[in-house]
Order: C-alpha cells, then sequence, then structure tokens
C-alpha cells in the first residue's frame, strides 16, 4: 500500500490501497495477486477479487490467512474482517509493498466445506529470529548484538567482554571464541552437544565458520598438525571448578572420533578407556568441584604423518595423597572407594571383606547412588586392559586400604608401646594383602633404627603410630596410581616403536589442577599453585611476549601492548638459592628443624618481596600474591609431605607378601622387578617340572614323557635362558620324541607378555619417578629426591614439551562459586577475566596478525595467484593483497615474513581455491577441445578417405560399366550378324534345293529338363546347430535352471572322462571351456532375478574356446562349439520336457547370507548399530542422559545416538541417505541416488545389473574392456534408450566398448557415490595404515558403515571386476588398472574439498579399490577351490556307490549296502548343499571380524604371577 505521512500519493485514490496474495497451491506456486481495493473491502470480497484474476475454480471455499513469519503467527481472516487495517499494523517498510520474502503477507488457500481450516506446514523460525522480529516491532526491548568471537566486539571493555559472555550463557552457548582461543564457562550442567553428530559437523572445517565449540579446537589442531606437520599441543587452564577434566575428555573424545577412521584400534579403545579409569582413581569430590582432579595429567597422542594414530603416553603430576587421611567437611575421598562399596555385588563384598561406606574411617557416610559407576568403572578397565584377576587384585588393595583406616591404637598395660587392633581389622588387612598378621603389627607399631654396632627396635608413639599407619595407607595408594598409569601406557605402547624408528607427530592434551583457594591451604595447593603459575607464564609467553618480539623482530609497525606478567611470583618459588622450594628441602634435611623454623626461614628470606606476603607473629601461616590474588597456607607438615616416602619397614611388610602383584607395587624399578620375577618364576617351574617328571617317571617307564622330564628338565644341565626360549624348546624336545604336544602347553600368552624392552621404553617416556617408593636403607647416607624437586623436574620436562609444540589454548572459568546450574555470578567471572589478561588477550588477537608466512611459504601456497616470474617476492606479494581490495591494516609485509589477520588469510584462501577451480575449468576446457579437435581431425581424414574410395568407386564402376556396354553391344552385334548370316545361309541353302544333305539333331526330349547335381551332405554338426538355433530364443529366469544346467554339464564331462582315458585335442579344450563356463553358471547363482539368454551363454562360450583354442588350434573350435552344442541341446530338452510333467512350484528365493542381514533395518532410511558410549551424552530421541561406558545406537550416516528402546520412536528421516522409491513413482536411471532405485536394501538397480551381466557374458575377452571408449553417438543412444524403456532394450545391438562406458557413466553422475563423501577419509585414512592386514580391516570396517543398497552394488561390482580381472591374459585388464579406472568413480571426494589437495589423494583411493578387488579375488578362488573340492567329493561318493552295488553280494551283505548307500547319499548331499551355499556367498564382502590391537589385554599380566600360577596347578598334577 502506498502512504506517505498518512496521505495517499497523487497517482492514487486515497479510498483505494494495493494488496499482494499469495495463492497456496500446487498450480503456479509462488505467483502473487495484486489487487486494489478499497479501505473498507472485507476479507470475503479480496477473496473473491483474488479468485477471480487467479481464473480458479469459484464453486470451492476459500480463505485468506494474514502471515507474519518473523513472528511465527498466522491469524485466518474472519468474513468481516478488513484486510487493509490490518496492514496498517504492520511495520512501515511492510506496509508500502509487502513481498513474500520481507515475512508480512497474505495467503490465499482452499478452505473445507465444513469450516475447518487445512493449515500448510510452515518451516521453523529460529527463535533469535522472532526475537529480532518482535524488537523491530517495538514490542520487546532491543537486544545486545550477539558476537561469538570477542575480537570482533565493537566496544572492546571488561563490561562488554563479560556482557557477551553472559548473553551467550543464559542462551546455554558456553564456548566463545577470542581468535583462536577459546573460553568456556562452566555451567555445571550436561549440554547435549556432544553427540557424534556434532564430531561429524566439526570435522574439516576452518575454525570460526562455525559456532564456538570445543570440537573446532579439536579439528583445528589435528589439521594443523597434517598441513604443517608439526607437533601440537591443547593447553587447558582455569580454576578449580571450572570444567577442565570435562573438556579434556570430550578434546580426547574427538580426536580419536577423527582418527577412527579405519577401525577402533588398541590405542583409541584404550585411550577412550584409560579416562574414566584414571577418574575413578584420582578424581573427588572438592567445595568448588564434584569432579575435581586431585593429580595431573598429559596425554600426548601420537600419529603417523598420515594422521593415523601411532600411539599415546600419559603421564602423570603430583597425586594428592594426603586426601587419603584427611579432607575437608564438605569434600569426599577418592571416587573409586565409593563405586567400590555401593556397586559391588554381594559375592564381591564377601570376597573383598567390604563394609558399608560409614564404616570406615577414611570415608564418610554418601548417599550418592553410584552403582552404575562401578559397573562403568569394570566396563573401562576391561578397555584398557585389566584382566578379571588384575582387578580383584586392585580391589583387595583398595580394601586393604579402607581397613588400615580403621587400625586403632592404645597403651599397652604392662610394658613399654602400644597395642594394635581390632584384631578382625588386622586378619582381615593379613587376608587381603597375603602378609603375617605378626609381621603387620610389627609394622605398625615399631620402627628399625640402626647404630654403629647393632639394629635397634623402638616403639611407636601414639602420634608416630598413627603416621605411620596413615604413611603406609598414602604409600600403598600410591604405588597402586603409578602402577595403574603404567599398566595404560604399556596398553597404549605400539609395539612396532621397539623394532623400527618412525617419523611421528603428536597433539598433547594437557589436563593439570587448578589453581585453588580453600580455607585451608596446605603443601598440595603450593604446588598446585605453583604449576599454574608457570602455566600462566607459558600463556602470557606464546600470547603476548613472543608474539611481539616476532613483530619487532621483522620490522612491521607496532606498539606494544602490556600484560601481566608473573616471573617475579615464579622466582618466588624456584630461584636459587633463596627459592621457597629450595629453602624447603633445606629445613627438610635437618633432623631437628620443625614447621616453626620453616616459616621462619621463608619470612626471613623474602620479607622485602612483593609477593611474599607475611603473617601475624603467632599464626603459622604466609600468604603469596599470586596472578590470581592472595593465598594464605598452613605451614603445618609441609617438612614432612615433602619428605612423604615409602618407610623402610612397610616397605619390608610388602615384599614379605605372597602376593606377587603386591611386590611389583612397591617396586622402585620396574624393569629389575620385572627380571626378578622371571628368575624367580623360572627357578620353581623347572623345580616342579623337574619333581613331576621324576614322580611320572616312577609310574609310567618306558613313556615317552617319563624319558622327556629325566633328560631334559635337570636344572644341574639347564642354563636359565629366557622364558620363551624355554617353552620353545620343551615343545622341540617332545616333537623329537614323537609325541603330541599336550594342549597345556601351548601357552598363548608367552607371546604377548610384558618384556623388558617394553618397560625400559615405557620409562624412557614418561616421568615415573619411583624414588619415593622406597626409602633407602638405613645404612646409606644418600637420600632420595624430595616431592617438590620431583615436582620441579617433571614439570620442566612438560613445559620443555610445550614449548616444542604449536599451541591451543582453553581458558575455563567457573560460573559461580556454589556449583548452581546456569547460574552467572557477574563478580567471580570478572575476577577470573582479570586476572587472567583475558582483555588483553582479545586486543593483541584483534590488533594482531594471526597467519603469519614466510615468503618461501607464501609462494609456494599462494603461487596460483601471483605472477608466473616472481623476482621481488615482497612488492609481488604486496600487489596481490592490494589488487585483492584487502584493507593496508590487515597486512603487513616484514623483513622475512608476510603477516595477515586471520580473516583476510581466509579470503586469500578462498580466492586461491577459486582461481584453482578457474584453472581446472580452463584445463578441462583445453584437454576437450584437444580431444574434439583430434576427434575432429581423424573424422575429416576418415571422411576424406572415404571421399576417395568412393569416387574411385565410381569411377571405376562407370569405367567397368562402359566396358561392359561395350563388350555386350559387340557381342550383340556379333550375335545379330550371325542370326542373320545363318538366316541368309538357309535361305540360300533352301533355294540350292529341298532336297540336299541336312545335318543329324540330337533329340531334346530325350533330357526333359535342366541337369541336376548331386546333393551335398549335410553334416550332423550342422543338423545340430539348426535344431539348436531353433531354441536360442529361450531366456533363464530362475536361478534353479542355472543348479540344474551346471550340474547337467558336470555330469556329462564326468561320463566323457569315464569312457576315455586319453583325451584328444579336441576334447582337452572341451573339458577346460566347460569347467571355466561352470564357474562362470556359479557366479550367477547370487542374481536374485537372472534374466539370461542361451544365446548370450553361447556366444560366451564361443569367444571363451576361441581364446583357449588360438591362432594353432583353430580348427578345433568349431568342433568343440558343435560338442557343446549338442550337449546343451540335450538339456534344453530335458528341462522343458521337466517343467511340463512337474508341478507349477512356488519360486523361493534364496536369500544371501551376509553379515549385514543380522543387523535389522533401521527406520526411516537409518543405518544403526551399536556404540559404546565414552563420554556422557544425551539420546536425540528423547533427550535422556546416555551415561559413559553405556551401549547406545547411533546412525553411521547421520550419527544420530539413542537407546535400543527409542529406536522404534523415531520420526525423523536420516539427513545422509535418500528416501527410498514410493510405490508407482516414476524415476530416471542414471544422475537418480541408488536407495530410489531399488525396492529392497540388498538389490542392485536393474540398469545396473543388466549392463554388468551383459559384459561378463559377451565381453570378459575383448582387449581393453573398460580402457577403450566406444561411439559417443551410440552411447548417447543406448543412454536415453535405458533412460526411457530399459526393459525392452537390447544390449546385443550395441559394441561392448559402448556398454562398459556406459558403466562408468552411470557411477559417475550418481549424486552420492557407492563409497559415500561421508566416508571418503575414512578409507583414505584407512589407506595410510601402515601394515596391509591393517589397511584390509579398516577398508572392512568402512564398508560395514555404507547404505544397505550402496553395499549390495557395490559387492556387486567389485564382483564383476574379480570376473574381469580373472581375465587379465586376454582382457589386458589387471586389479591395479581397473582401480584406476573406477575409483574416480566409486570413491570420489565430495565438491567442497580442495582441488590441490584431492588431487594428491588420487593414489589412496586407487590403493582402496585396489586391496577390495585384490582380497575379493583371492575368496573368489578360496570358494572355487573349495567347490571343486566338494565337486570331487560328490564323484567319488557315487563312484563308490556304484562300484559297491555292483560288487556286492545284495543277499549276504544287504546291511551294509544299505548303510553304505545312505552315507554316501548323505555326502552326496551335503556337498550339494555345501557348494551351492558357497557359490551363493561368491560375490559377498568377507573379512576376518577380529581385531587385532596393538597389546593384547592378556600382555598385562605379570609374568611372576601368570607362572605362579602354573606353578600351583603343576606342583598338583606331579602329585599323580
Amino acid at each position: 500500500m502506498n502512504v506517505m505521512n498518512g496521505k495517499v500519493t497523487s497517482y492514487q485514490d486515497e479510498a483505494v490501497c494495493t494488496l499482494q496474495i499469495y495463492p497456496r497451491f500446487a498450480i503456479k506456486p509462488g505467483q502473487d495477486c495484486i489487487l486494489r481495493v478499497p479501505k473498507e473491502a472485507t476479507a470475503t470480497t479480496v477473496i473473491k477479487t483474488a479468485v477471480a484474476t487467479l481464473g480458479m475454480d469459484t464453486s470451492k471455499p476459500y480463505i485468506l490467512v494474514e502471515v507474519q513469519e518473523y513472528g511465527g503467527e498466522e491469524w485466518v481472516l474472519q468474513a468481516s474482517d478488513q484486510p487493509v487495517q490490518r496492514v496498517l499494523l504492520w511495520p512501515r517498510k511492510a506496509q508500502d509493498k509487502h513481498p513474500q520474502s520481507d515475512g508480512y503477507f497474505f495467503a490465499l488457500q482452499e478452505g473445507s466445506y465444513d469450516g475447518s481450516i487445512q493449515y500448510d506446514v510452515m518451516t521453523s523460525v529460529r527463535q533469535e529470529k522472532v526475537a529480532q522480529g518482535l524488537a523491530n516491532r517495538g514490542f520487546v526491548t532491543q537486544q545486545p548484538q550477539e558476537y561469538n568471537d570477542l575480537c570482533n566486539l565493537p566496544e572492546l571493555t571488561e563490561e562488554s567482554i563479560l556482557g557477551t559472555l553472559r548473553h551467550r550463557f543464559h542462551k546455554q552457548k558456553i564456548y566463545t571464541f577470542a581468535s583462536n582461543i577459546l573460553i568456556v564457562v562452566n555451567p555445571f550442567k550436561f549440554l547435549p552437544i556432544y553427540n557424534p553428530r556434532y564430531v561429524k559437523m566439526y570435522e574439516n572445517h576452518t575454525l570460526g565458520k562455525l559456532e564456538p565449540h570445543v570440537f573446532a579446537i579439536a579439528d583445528a589442531a589435528f589439521h594443523t598438525m597434517l598441513n604443517k606437520q608439526v607437533n601440537q599441543c591443547i593447553v587447558i587452564s582455569g580454576e578449580s571448578g571450572s570444567g577442565k577434566t570435562q573438556s579434556t575428555n570430550f578434546l580426547i573424545h574427538c580426536l580419536t572420533a577423527f582418527t577412527q577412521k579405519g577401525y577402533t584400534s588398541g590405542v583409541e579403545r584404550t585411550i577412550l578407556g584409560a579416562g574414566p579409569v584414571l577418574e575413578a582413581f584420582g578424581n573427588a569430590k572438592t567445595a568448588y568441584n564434584n569432579n575435581s582432579s586431585r593429580f595431573g595429567k598429559f596425554i600426548q597422542v601420537n600419529y603417523l604423518e598420515s594422521g593415523v594414530v601411532r600411539g599415546a603416553v600419559v603421564e602423570k603430576y603430583l597425586l594428592e595423597k594426603c586426601r587419603l587421611v584427611s579432607r575437608g567437611k564438605t569434600e569426599r575421598n577418592y571416587h573409586v572407594f565409593y563405586y567400590l562399596l555401593i556397586g559391588a555385588s554381594e559375592e564381591e563384598k564377601d570376597e573383598f571383606k567390604l563394609l558399608r561406606p560409614e564404616e570406615y574411617h577414611y570415608l564418610k557416610e554418601d548417599q550418592a547412588e553410584m552403582k552404575h559407576e562401578f559397573r562403568r568403572l569394570h566396563q573401562a578397565m576391561e578397555m584398557v586392559g585389566f584382566l578379571p584377576p588384575t582387578k580383584k587384585q586392585i580391589f583387595s588393595v583398595l580394601s586393604a586400604i579402607l581397613y588400615l583406616g580403621n587400625v586403632t591404637y592404645e597403651p599397652k598395660v604392662v610394658g613399654e608401646g602400644l597395642k594394635v587392633g581390632p584384631d578382625r581389622v588386622l586378619s582381615a588387612i593379613s587376608d587381603l594383602l597375603k602378609v603375617k598378621v605378626e609381621l603387620l603389627v610389627e609394622a605398625l607399631t615399631t620402627r628399625k633404627a640402626m647404630t654403629a654396632n647393632d639394629t635397634l627396635i623402638l616403639p611407636y608413639s601414639l602420634s608416630e603410630a598413627i603416621t605411620a599407619r596413615d604413611s603406609m595407607a598414602k604409600s600403598l595408594y600410591s604405588a597402586l596410581f603409578d602402577w595403574i598409569v603404567l599398566r595404560i601406557n604399556h596398553a597404549l605402547l605400539n609395539k612396532r616403536d621397539l623394532e623400527e624408528s618412525v617419523p611421528c607427530l603428536s597433539i598433547g592434551v594437557l589436563d593439570i589442577f587448578g589453581f585453588e583457594d580453600f580455607k585451608t591451604n596446605s603443601f598440595e595447593q603450593f604446588c598446585i599453585n605453583y604449576a599454574n603459575e608457570q602455566l600462566q607464564y607459558y600463556c602470557n609467553q606464546r600470547i603476548f611476549k613472543l608474539e611481539q618480539e616476532e613483530y619487532m623482530a621483522d620490522g612491521i609497525i607496532w606498539h606494544n601492548i602490556d600484560y601481566p606478567d608473573n616471573i617475579g611470583c615464579i622466582s618466588l618459588f624456584s630461584k636459587k638459592p633463596t627459592g621457597l622450594f629450595y629453602l624447603l628441602d633445606e629445613e627438610s634435611n635437618f633432623p631437628q628443624a620443625t614447621d616453626s623454623t620453616l616459616l621462619e626461614k621463608f619470612k626471613q628470606q623474602h620479607q622485602d618481596n612483593p609477593f611474599f606476603v607475611q603473617t601475624p607473629v603467632r599464626e603459622p601461616a604466609f600468604v603469596i600474591r599470586h596472578f590470581a590474588g592472595k593465598v594464605k597456607y598452613q605451614i603445618k607438615d609441609f617438612r614432612e609431605k615433602n619428605t612423604d616416602h615409602m618407610r623402610p619397614d612397610i616397605v619390608a611388610l610388602l615384599r614379605s607378601s605372597e602376593c606377587s602383584y603386591l611386590r611389583q607395587l612397591i617396586g622402585a624399578n620396574p624393569v629389575a622387578v620385572f627380571r626378578w620375577g622371571i628368575l624367580r618364576a623360572t627357578i620353581r617351574t623347572l623345580a616342579v617340572f623337574n619333581e613331576a617328571g621324576q614322580s611320572w617317571a616312577e609310574k609310567h617307564p618306558g613313556n615317552i614323557y617319563a624319558i622327556l622330564f629325566i633328560s631334559f628338565l635337570n636344572i644341574s644341565d639347564l642354563g636359565l635362558g629366557s622364558i620363551r626360549e624355554l617353552h620353545a624348546k620343551v615343545l622341540q624336545s617332545l616333537k623329537q620324541f614323537g609325541g603330541e604336544v599336550p594342549q597345556k602347553l601351548h601357552l598363548s600368552t608367552i607371546s604377548n607378555l610384558i618384556d623388558s624392552h617394553s618397560l625400559k621404553f615405557i620409562m624412557g617416556l614418561t616421568q615415573h619417578n619411583r624414588a619415593t617408593r622406597s626409602l633407602l636403607h638405613l645404612h646409606t647416607k644418600k637420600k632420595p629426591p624430595s616431592i617438590s624437586a620431583q615436582f620441579q623436574a617433571s614439570l620442566s620436562k612438560l613445559l620443555e614439551t610445550l614449548r616444542k609444540a604449536e599451541p591451543f589454548f582453553v581458558r575455563c572459568i567457573r560460573s559461580n562459586g556454589d556449583k548452581r546450574e546456569m547460574h552467572f555470578d557477574d563478580a567471580l567471572v570478572l575476577q577470573q577475566l582479570r586476572y587472567t589478561g583475558m582483555l588483553q588477550t582479545v586486543r593483541i588477537r584483534r590488533s594482531g596478525y594471526g597467519a603469519k608466512f614466510t615468503f618461501k611459504e607464501f609462494t609456494d601456497q599462494f603461487r596460483v595467484l601471483l605472477p608466473k616470474e616472481i623476482s621481488t617476492p615482497q612488492q609481488d606479494i604486496t600487489n596481490l593483497l592490494t589488487k585483492m581490495g584487502l584493507p593496508s591494516s590487515s597486512f603487513q609485509i616484514g623483513r622475512t615474513k608476510v603477516f595477515l589477520k586471520e580473516s583476510e588469510r581466509q579470503i586469500l584462501q578462498e580466492a586461491l581455491h577459486k582461481e584453482v577451480m578457474r584453472s581446472i575449468i580452463i584445463l578441462q576446457r583445453w584437454f576437450r577441445s584437444c580431444l574434439m579437435r583430434k576427434q575432429y581431425l581423424r573424422e575429416r581424414e576418415g571422411i576424406i578417405t572415404i571421399q576417395v574410395l568412393f569416387r574411385s568407386w565410381r569411377y571405376l564402376r562407370e569405367t567397368y560399366r562402359s566396358r561392359a556396354a561395350i563388350v555386350i553391344q559387340t557381342a550383340w552385334r556379333r550375335s545379330k550378324e550371325k542370326a542373320e548370316y545363318l538366316k541368309k545361309r538357309e535361305n540360300l541353302k533352301a533355294q540350292i534345293g529341298s532336297h540336299s544333305y541336312s545335318p543329324r539333331v540330337k533329340n531334346s526330349a530325350t533330357f526333359p529338363g535342366p541337369r541336376r547335381n548331386p546333393t551335398i551332405k549335410i553334416s550332423r554338426a550342422t543338423r545340430v546347430q539348426e535344431k539348436w538355433n531353433a531354441s536360442l530364443d529361450r531366456e533363464i529366469t530362475d536361478s534353479n535352471e542355472l543348479h540344474h544346467l551346471d550340474e547337467f554339464l558336470g555330469n556329462q564331462m564326468n561320463d566323457l572322462s569315464t569312457r576315455s582315458k586319453v583325451l584328444s585335442e579336441t576334447e582337452k579344450i572341451f573339458f577346460l571351456a566347460t569347467t571355466q563356463f561352470r564357474d562362470t553358471i556359479k557366479s550367477m547363482y547370487s542374481i536374485s532375478n537372472p534374466n539370461i539368454g542361451y544365446k548370450d551363454l553361447m556366444s560366451g562360450y564361443q569367444k571363451r574356446v576361441a581364446s583357449l583354442a588360438g591362432l594353432k588350434k583353430a580348427s578345433e573350435v568349431p568342433l568343440v562349439v558343435n560338442l557343446f552344442q549338442s550337449v546343451l541341446d540335450g538339456f534344453i530338452r530335458g528341462e522343458l520336457k521337466r517343467l511340463e510333467t512337474e508341478p507349477c512350484k512356488v519360486k523361493e528365493r534364496n536369500r544371501r547370507k551376509s553379515k549385514r542381514d543380522k543387523c535389522p533395518d533401521g527406520p526411516l532410511g537409518h543405518l544403526f548399530s551399536t556404540y559404546q558410549v565414552t563420554i556422557m551424552q544425551s539420546c536425540d530421541q528423547c533427550s535422556s542422559y546416555i551415561w559413559g561406558m553405556e551401549k547406545a545406537f547411533m546412525c553411521s550416516s547421520c550419527k544420530m545416538v539413542c537407546h535400543k528402546k527409542c529406536l522404534s520412536k523415531i520420526t525423523v528421516n536420516c539427513t545422509g541417505h535418500c528416501d527410498r522409491k514410493k510405490e508407482g513413482e516414476q524415476t530416471l536411471h542414471f544422475g537418480v541416488p541408488i536407495c530410489a532405485l531399488v525396492r529392497t536394501a540388498d538389490s542392485v538397480p536393474f540398469v545396473m545389473e543388466k549392463m554388468l551381466v551383459h559384459v561378463e557374458m559377451n565381453g570378459l575377452y575383448t582387449e581393453g574392456i573398460y580402457r577403450k571408449s566406444g561411439s559417443a553417438c551410440r552411447a548417447k543412444e543406448l543412454h536415453h534408450i535405458l533412460e526411457k524403456d530399459p526393459q525392452a532394450v537390447s544390449l546385443d545391438n550395441y559394441p561392448i566398448h559402448t556398454i562398459t562406458g556406459l558403466v562408468k557413466l552411470w557411477l559417475r553422475e550418481l549424486p552420492d557415490p557407492l563409497m559415500t563423501y561421508s566416508l571418503y577419509n575414512d578409507f583414505l585414512y584407512a589407506a595410510d595404515l601402515p601394515e596391509a592386514s591393517e589397511q584390509l580391516r579398516a577398508i572392512y570396517r568402512k564398508l560395514d558403515e555404507l547404505p544397505p543398497s550402496n553395499f549390495s552394488t557395490l559387492e556387486r561390482l567389485i564382483f564383476h571386476l574379480v570376473k574381469v580381472a580373472k581375465e587379465e591374459a586376454h582382457n589386458r585388464m589387471s586389479a591395479n588398472a581397473l582401480a584406476i579406472l573406477f575409483a574416480p568413480c566409486i570413491l570420489r571426494c565430495p565438491d567442497s574439498s580442495d582441488p590441490l589437495l584431492s588431487m594428491k589423494d588420487i593414489n589412496k583411493t586407487t590403493l582402496c579399490v585396489e586391496i577390495l578387488i585384490n582380497e575379493q579375488t583371492r575368496c573368489y578362488n578360496q570358494k572355487m577351490e573349495e567347490i571343486q573340492q566338494l565337486e570331487n567329493a560328490e564323484a567319488m561318493a557315487i563312484n563308490q556307490l556304484k562300484l559297491r552295488r555292483q560288487n556286492t553280494n545284495k543277499f549276504v551283505l544287504m546291511l551294509r549296502i544299505i548303510s553304505k548307500y545312505l552315507y554316501c547319499t548323505v555326502q552326496n548331499l551335503f556337498c550339494l548343499w555345501f557348494r551351492n551355499e558357497l557359490a551363493f556367498r561368491l560375490p559377498e564382502f568377507e573379512q576376518d571380524s577380529s581385531d587385532a590391537e596393538n597389546m593384547d589385554s592378556e600382555s598385562l599380566v605379570s609374568s611372576e604371577s601368570l607362572l605362579e600360577d602354573h606353578f600351583v596347578s603343576l606342583n598338583s598334577e606331579g602329585q599323580y
């Protein structure tokens, strides 16, 4: 409506307004109707006018709907409503002209006769769009614009940063970017944004293109590592309770998802299982966090240069042992204790002597539900590789630790010392640790002291005894935790790392304890906060100092940005010789020193240090000013915790245990413990064998084993070699004596045991300093390093590792201090933003340059955009950037580098992509023009040649005609002259006299007709040919007929072979050709609805015979073909008689037994498979939680995750696949998704099957069958006919190369290739695996994830290529040549991929297809051999049956005949059934499902404990 300032414009009457109405009908969709109506016009009037204008049926009812799409509103106007009045309520812009795109318009739709309204389903409107529309209309207040990157804020202040984070947090958007730094605000609530479909969403996307997410950082780190070939690290920092552990879990989950391209190998499985195990043993509930990490860990995942996981290493730092014996009121002990006590079964509780949590002094009563957590812990430990016996030993140690807390002391009534009890507690500890009660009581109540001449045993005081008890518990738990980490690292170890050195890349994820400030801070918080100071310093160095130094060094214009520097606080801790750590070590070495003297030394040395704040004199505490604020530390127990080593008495007690596992825990050197265990177990094993052998020899003289045990198992003559050598020698000796090896001697675990080599390798990679395990012997003076010294050394190595890698930073922020869900505390968040320097970080990221290239790197990457000849790189690069219109402030050219903003780098990358695509198109045009030019010249030359020949032929024809005419004319004239001459002569003779002499004329009546030639005799072969041709039109439409034909040919060949022992050349060729023909018949068993003509079979057989005979024996071809014709004619006559006599039976389709049939079809196109959840996720159907280690179902295409019970409730179609074709729906056959061409999931499209069968029948012996191309005109003609009516087309009328070209065209025109776009990268990763067996397993695992229709079609195609490759000697098409031709057709890269990178992937795609062809060829040959063996067995059984019938007296041996007959019949039927079964499974993809992990779970068994278990069993056996 055109209105200005309340007045209608001059060209329009004031009483008339303009309305735009859009009909909602199938006809003319989107067409609008413009009406000029009065202001007072009602809806009824407008509807009648619109219906008349649009020319619609006036007999139907219609309604007028007012649509406000931005508001998500629709109103149906009543008959008396005035549409113009409604327009006046719209926004100003929509009043003048209201097109549908603006969101405000009128819609005309059909109503119902009963008065009801049929609404069309409108597209969903985003809530943000609705709110924006309401704000524009003035109904709600204007919200500030949302920014997902803080660098894009128009005004950069603390308030704007805080407001943006708050605004996003309340929308449940907890992630925000600051350039490439991710800020995470902990919501204290699980959000459903971590399912596998989110991993797929963020995979291979530029950082910043999608909404901020932790998965985006993982993807950026992974692809940066691959592109730059540089190690990466992800540093996660923040306070305790800010969500660092959870972010680490999400990162590891995403990284393993990226690398599981082939199959879930042992490394990925162990990494996913290691997280829950380490959390259970190393995390606890604190005042600020329900799942606080009480240790630090650095997970380094190693990759090959291609991106395939090679191995991983987990390194731990400073476990908080004091939490085991004491903690705050609102805190808990480690999770694993509660998991064990609450989740254990009744049998486990009895076995481990478990009590209720409130009955343990070390625990507090907790009502949390943790039964499921214990089950998840069991599953995680199995993923890592802990066997059930090992888990029982671990839980026994945990139970013993809890019982230690219940040990009580009281003074003895008589004498000095303490009485320890209760007895049931001591008995339980003794049983669990396998130690003697007397030794346990002695270790808990007394200590040994060395003098010059003697050893004194001194009793503990009450406080000393409690300290010794707690020290034993802490030492045991610390040793157990170190052992678990060691075993996890051994499970993550790649065996090949011990044998070869391969260049690897890595991504490290650092999850270290956050900054802590509790009410009571002790030595642990002292070390933790020092680590956070070092981490903050590292972040400042990478973000500020090194960045600005690089700018200044390269000479670009830059103004330095000040940032908070904490180097002074770090010096306070670690500067020699007055640092707090060094002063602590000094005081710890003085026997007479106390915590008070230590505090005095701190105050004396640092009273003037601004970072050290003194407290009142009598308060046993000191304050340090950290980067995050002031923290007060209580000096109590600093010295004791710094030297908290395992006491010698406790070491001696545990070493006396009968449990070998416990002795491993306390060993200072795992390699030495392992070697001693091997030696000890070997000696015991030999002793048992010797005793058992002697006992056996006495009871069984002359027996082979007696001789073996006496002669071999003699300890005095046996050298103590390795266990493997001993095992090999035992087996060799048994074989020499001619005996069978007992099953018990097949020790499968021998090859998988831990060895000293792997342990040394692990110890060299990690920082497992086990000096704290044992206090050095009393007679030595050297002491082990203190806890603080070890912590500083491990922290230094960590920082060194981080400095060698390119970092990504994740800043975690605690939203509130009360652990409330979705509550944003402005003051707390602002405090964290300030001390982390977030304002300065955003400022430097905003004004700095995120992309830096050396001149060589820039020219190498963007050479396509630069001139051909680069003389001065600086000038050429500057010209390029200026030419592209980039602002001068967005880039700078330094002395050696080019500095760009990240947004400009992305613009350059997009320009590069467009230029490359343009160049590719130009190359394609030139290549096509060259091909067309070449074809034109070839056709032109052919046309000229044809013209020359035609003209020559025409000239010769005219010449010959002229000559012939002259000859004819001459002859005719001659005959005419002769006739006239004879006539004149006769007349002359008549005139001379009528009675003159006349010659004798022969009477022609004797021969009343022309003479007849003798009849040519028709050979038998010719008659057969004529009779066979009469049945050529018959077609095979039932697979049973193929079975009958195969059996008939087999019987004929057997009869012919039995009649003649010496075969002629013709019979040899016949046998070989018929055998190959039968193989072809067997390969057709799997065709569900065959449509094969006997003419095609005969044509294929004739070509096969011709290829086998060759030129030298070409004369034998007609004889062999005639012989086969006679055999085939006999079968056809018999088959026709059989069909006439037998009643019509219902055809039963032999279902192909495939592994995919075991999985039920998913609803609505989904392809679900079982999926083990490693991090908590949400069900996409019911939105409830799926807890870690639970089983769920995941669609391999769209990555939907749901419970099993929710499968039947799914209503959303799979976004990765199309819907199947509806009944009666007309569709094309080229360029259509496969799922729309098939009616069942396991069928093959008709056109594809038809072409493949024809090629197999007629083209396998054609040279270059798929390499050469057919005529383009014939191909277009056949393409058109196949699109129109594929049933009626006859492929015999077209050349074979035309059909093979259409096969490739059909595959190329698929919207989604056979090996789908979604799995393209997965197949590439599979091709990059180092071992051929791993490649094969990985490819077959990914094939199972294909949609069913794609899988069946690919299976059929690969089987076809196998048949082509088997005839390589004739068609010159090897598996490699076929892979080169078909890889671009069935394994194409997505259109969005970088064309330069996709060109490098050609070798990988070709390798994938070649591996499939070769493997299926191997399976095909193997199955054919098995079929041949079955046929031979069947023939042998039949022959034996015939012989027994002929040679056996039926009256005497009737029973034997019946039994032999039944046996042979059953054998024959079994051979027939199994042979048909194998033939049906010829095309199937079959692969061994066993997954050889990097390190078997059995490798985690201790050698000593394993052999000791054998020792017990052998000892018991030797007594018999």
